[in-house]
This record gives C-alpha cells, sequence and structure tokens, in this order.
C-alpha cells in the first residue's frame, strides 16, 4: 500500500513537471511557460509566417539587382556584380552584430521588432527614391525613368535604401529563427523532435517566399515598374509584423544574459593564469557549478580535446568547495564553461571550410541570373520569364531536398543508423557541398556550350539543372549549418549562432568579389580577361571550372576535419 502511495505521488509529480516548461525561458509575463499554452508548432507559424515574408522581400529586391545595377543605373557587368557582392556580403553578416546584441542586451523578441522598423525604413526609402521627381533615376521630365546614366542623387539613396535593408535584415533573420527552435523544448522528447522538423519546413517557408519574390516581385518589376514594387513589398512586411505581435502571449521568451563573450576571455584568462599547474589525475576533480540556474538549465560533459583549457576549471590546493563559489569568474571556470569554450574553437574549421559552398551560391544570384537575361526567354509571342525570376528554381531543388530528406531519407537511415536524423549534422551538410560542385562542373558545360553558339539566342531551359542542383545543395548545406550552428554553439548564443551560418553566405560573397578582382587581374596580365564589358566576351566557364576544383579539394578538407569532430554532450539533469 505504502509503494503504491509512494509511485501514485511520484508520478504526480512527474506529470506536474510536464505541465511547465524548465529550459529556462519564460512566458510574457517573465513566469516559468505553462507548456500546453506556449510555444511548440502553435507558436511557430507565427514565427515562419514573418519570415516568409521577409524573404519574399528580400528576394524580391537582391535577384534583380544586378539587373537594376546594370539597367537603371548602367554599371558595367563587373562593377555590378561586385556592388552586389558586397551588398549580399553585409546583409549576411551583419548578423553577427544583431545576433550578438539579441542574445546579449535586447532580446531576440526586442530586436525582432527594431530590426523590422529599420528594414521597414529601407523599404519606404528604395520607395520614394523611384516616385520623388527630385529622386528618380532620370530628370523627372523622363516619365519612363529610361536614360544613359543615372543621377548622383537617386544613385546615392539607393544605396542608403538598401544598405537600411542590409541593417534590418542584421538583426532580423539570426534573431527571428533562433526564436523561433526557442519554441521546442530540448529536454521534452516529442517537442525536440519538432525542433528537427521545425528547421526543415523552416526552410520550406523561405523558399515559398523566394519563390513568390523571384516570380510575383519581379514580373511587377518587369511589366509595371520597380516603384510599385517595393510597395506591395511595403504593405506585406508591415502586414506581418502586426501578425507576429498578435502571438505575443504566447510565445516562449529567453531572457538576456549579458555579452557571450565575457566568460571565453575569462575561460582563457584562467587557464593562461594556470598553466603551470599539473592536469588533474581525474576529470572530476575539476570544478563545476552545483546551482543548476548557473548553466541556464544544462550542464556539458567533459571532453578530452584541448586539455590546455581545463585548467581554468582547475581548483587551487587550498580551495576548497565553498571558497570556490567565491572565487572570480577570471581566476575559475566551471566545466560547463570551459566546454563552451571548447565547442567554439572546435567550430572554426567548420566554418572556414564551409566558405567555398558560400561562393558558390554567390554565383547564383550574379552571373547565373545575367546569363539567364542574355538567352532565349519566350514562353509564348506575348510572354517572356523574367531573368531574376529563374532563380525561382533554386528555391524549387531546395524544397523537394528538404521534403525527400524529411519523408524519405530521415525515416529509412533512421533504422540504419540508429541516429533519430537520420545522418548526423556533418554529414548532412558535406553532401551538400557535393551538389554545388556538380553545379559548377554543370554551369561550366553549359557556358561553353553558349558561347560556341553565341550568334544564337540559347534557350534559357538549358540553365534549368545548374539551378535545380545548387538548390538541391542549399537542401542539405543551408539547412544543416543552420541546425549545426544553433545546435553546437553555447545556450546563451543561440541567435550569434545562426548569425554564424548566415556569416558563411556572407563571407562567400565577399571572397566571390576578391576571386573575381584576383582572377580578372591575372587574366588581364596573361592574356584576354575572363570577365569582358559583357558575357559574350567573357570565359565564365573557366571561372565555373576554377571554383568546381576549388570546391573539391575543399570538400576533401571538410571531411577530414568533420569526422574528427565532437559534438556537444549535453548531461541529463533532474530538476
Amino acid at each position: 500500500m505504502e509503494k503504491n502511495r509512494i509511485d501514485a505521488k511520484t508520478a504526480e509529480i512527474e506529470n506536474n513537471e510536464m505541465k511547465w516548461v524548465h529550459d529556462s525561458s519564460v512566458d510574457y509575463k517573465g513566469r516559468v511557460p505553462l507548456r500546453d499554452s506556449t510555444g511548440s508548432w502553435k507558436t511557430s507559424l507565427f514565427i515562419i509566417v514573418f519570415e516568409f515574408s521577409e524573404r519574399l522581400s528580400y528576394f524580391g529586391v537582391a535577384t534583380s539587382l544586378v539587373l537594376y545595377l546594370t539597367k537603371i543605373i548602367h554599371q558595367d557587368l563587373k562593377m555590378a556584380a561586385k556592388n552586389v557582392n558586397y551588398w549580399i556580403g553585409v546583409t549576411t553578416l551583419m548578423p553577427l552584430l544583431g545576433g550578438f546584441i539579441a542574445d546579449a542586451y535586447f532580446s531576440r523578441y526586442i530586436t525582432i521588432i527594431i530590426s523590422s522598423i529599420v528594414y521597414l525604413m529601407g523599404l519606404v526609402l528604395l520607395s520614394l527614391s523611384w516616385f520623388l521627381p527630385a529622386l528618380r533615376p532620370c530628370d523627372h521630365h523622363n516619365i519612363n525613368n529610361t536614360c544613359t546614366k543615372a543621377r548622383r542623387v537617386h544613385e546615392v539613396v539607393f544605396f542608403i535604401a538598401m544598405y537600411l535593408i542590409s541593417f534590418g535584415t542584421g538583426g532580423h533573420k539570426p534573431s527571428l529563427q533562433s526564436f523561433g527552435a526557442d519554441q521546442f523544448d530540448d529536454d521534452h522528447v516529442s517537442e525536440r523532435r519538432k525542433k528537427m522538423s521545425f528547421f526543415n519546413w523552416w526552410s520550406c517557408g523561405v523558399c515559398s517566399g523566394l519563390i513568390l519574390g523571384v516570380t510575383l516581385i519581379v514580373y511587377v518589376q518587369d511589366h509595371v515598374n520597380w516603384g510599385v514594387a517595393d510597395i506591395i513589398l511595403i504593405g506585406v512586411m508591415a502586414f506581418s509584423l502586426i501578425i507576429f505581435l498578435l502571438g505575443r502571449k504566447s510565445y516562449r521568451y529567453r531572457v538576456p544574459s549579458g555579452s557571450p563573450l565575457t566568460p571565453m576571455f575569462q575561460v582563457l584568462v584562467a587557464a593562461i593564469s594556470k598553466r603551470k599547474l599539473p592536469y588533474p589525475s581525474n576529470p572530476s576533480e575539476l570544478y563545476e557549478a552545483s546551482n543548476f540556474q548557473s548553466c541556464n538549465g544544462r550542464f556539458l560533459c567533459h571532453t578530452e580535446k584541448l586539455k590546455f583549457l581545463d585548467k581554468a576549471a582547475m581548483l587551487e590546493s587550498d580551495d576548497d568547495g565553498n571558497i570556490a563559489k567565491k572565487q572570480s569568474p577570471w581566476k575559475l571556470a566551471t566545466v560547463t564553461k570551459v566546454e563552451e569554450v571548447k565547442l567554439i574553437i572546435n567550430m572554426i574549421p567548420i566554418w572556414v571550410f564551409t566558405l567555398p559552398f558560400g561562393i558558390c551560391m554567390a554565383q547564383t544570384t550574379t552571373f547565373f541570373i545575367k546569363q539567364g537575361a542574355i538567352m532565349d526567354r519566350k514562353i509564348s509571342n506575348n510572354f517572356e520569364i523574367p531573368p531574376a525570376s529563374i532563380f525561382a528554381l533554386t528555391a524549387t531543388g531546395m524544397i523537394l531536398s528538404v521534403a525527400v530528406y524529411d519523408r524519405i531519407l530521415v525515416p529509412s537511415l533512421k533504422k540504419l543508423t540508429a541516429n533519430e536524423r537520420g545522418m548526423n549534422i556533418l554529414q548532412r551538410i558535406g553532401t551538400g557541398m557535393l551538389f554545388s560542385i556538380i553545379s559548377m562542373v554543370v554551369a561550366a558545360l553549359v557556358e561553353r556550350k553558349r558561347l560556341k553558339m553565341v550568334h544564337l539566342k540559347m534557350n534559357v531551359s538549358w540553365l534549368v539543372p545548374q539551378f535545380l542542383i545548387i538548390g538541391f545543395g542549399d537542401g542539405f548545406t543551408l539547412v544543416g549549418l543552420q541546425e549545426y550552428f544553433y545546435d553546437q554553439v553555447p545556450d546563451s548564443m543561440r541567435s550569434l549562432g545562426i548569425a554564424l551560418y548566415l556569416s558563411v553566405i556572407g563571407a562567400g560573397s565577399f571572397l566571390s568579389s576578391l576571386i573575381i578582382t584576383i582572377v580578372d587581374h591575372v587574366t588581364s596580365k596573361i592574356g584576354k580577361s575572363w570577365f569582358g564589358k559583357d558575357l559574350n566576351n567573357s570565359r565564365l566557364d573557366k571561372f565555373y571550372w576554377m571554383l568546381a576544383v576549388m570546391s573539391t579539394l575543399n570538400l576533401f578538407l571538410f571531411v577530414f576535419f568533420a569526422r574528427q569532430y565532437s559534438y556537444k554532450n549535453v548531461q541529463k539533469v533532474v530538476v
């Protein structure tokens, strides 16, 4: 009888604990969240809808940027490609700053709202630069805005608007995605599985926005004007912000915990100050906090790599547990803090060796689009596909690969690997990198064929394979990078983790511009430049072959480091 009462009491306590979310998140009033009324898919849908509208705006602007710079502002191909890469680079590197601010000071929710307002300001200014007579590309008497060179004032206002969008994206993108993932509890079996699908379906929402952006918005740009397209984007973005705000009471929030970089510096300083101490014979002698809340609810297991850093968690010979609690964090760190620094250091090679994928991606919004612009895009006598709309094929490929992965590969591979993800995250990333190499090879072959028949207009359908293949690669690598950087960074750096994934694309764009400059300089010295005034006087096929070879060599290095990588190992702690 007594045993039954104890079992019943234990079951009651467990059921009560399951009602609440104990992952250090809070509800909108700062209380422990109730599981049934907060988070999970019911709130993630608000967030995915908001991301859909932001990606609609971003790709509606980004994919046509190279065409705007060449047709309206009248820059040459080389300068336009560089400016596009610079803008994409800044746009995808700014999240490093936005993610840091969100994690350390403002919170993700507040950062989302502020950055969305800045984003809207950029869209409004972009629209004004087209409609206000004083800011138009051409003299206000020219109602068609066609001229041989855009006015300087339009060029200045246009780039200010574009970089306002960059700053808005810098806070919006990392905060919104990490805020969405925060709606799932890692310590709850069902919610943890839902989170794995969240990144896949998040990407489907992104791709849906992309497809609509490069079809409907680009069509309006081509057949009405750019200003009307900007007004549509303003309306959609403002409406989705209101929808996002309506879900305020049902979200789970994370309280900012100060700069996530400070604990890292504390570990390094403590380790250096104790560099002469011998390593302990047993890792259990290393110091770990006894307070569950001091580690944001999760402790990390000790690992054998980068053992030098373990000295930061070593107790001095005259220390005891009570004295250790009072020591300065610059002199003594916990095992969890040491392991968090190890996680960041172990990520550096992975980040570096995914950069060539970012370089390959940069070609889709520059040279791939420009190739489509000079090819035969007619479907009928009355309709011609806008050049930027071809980019929708990349999103189509990504949606297909995400759906196949989530619904077919994961269930099949689970049985073979006993891994709840099917394949581990780095294997998924490496698979996508292989697709990017194949895409560059196909692009080189297609461009070579186009140059051989330059006197004829090649049909744009020849570009379908290279767009679809790199889209397949995106479905593996981009989604894998999102999950990798969110999951493997310390819990206090989740927004910064998403920013690290975006920085792969940004750094890839900057490197693409640098490579174009170097290749242009070298090939000009030894003969004819690979980048001429237009595509017919360029040798993009050789450039694509160079990227394919470079990416292949890089993939071998990536596989080597991926095989050595140790994933985050969280201790199971009873609350």
